[in-house]
């Protein structure tokens, strides 16, 4: 299975990311471990909603949206209390 996930930060209120990987748990302790460049500053982080694929290149498809302009306001308005 592949995952793709959004991220909040404990630190930095409304910093947010999404990702995609192939095993949640490791991941998700990489970033909370400082161990991803680019979710070092803002950790420790909190793991708010994540959707699972059986094809990779669908997470991937599905984390590229979420990315977008229209994919960060779907997902606040889906998460709408988780983000606050």
């Amino acid at each position: 299975m592949f995952y793709v996930y959004l991220l909040k930060s404990k630190v930095k209120e409304g910093q947010l990311y999404v990702g995609y990987s192939g095993n949640l748990r490791n991941r998700f302790a990489e970033h909370n471990a400082l161990k991803s460049a680019a979710t070092k500053p803002y950790a420790p982080w909190e793991l708010v909603f994540y959707e699972s694929y059986k094809a990779m290149a669908d997470a991937m498809r599905r984390e590229q949206y979420f990315k977008t302009t229209k994919g960060r306001k779907a997902l606040k308005i889906m998460l709408k209390e988780s983000l606050l």
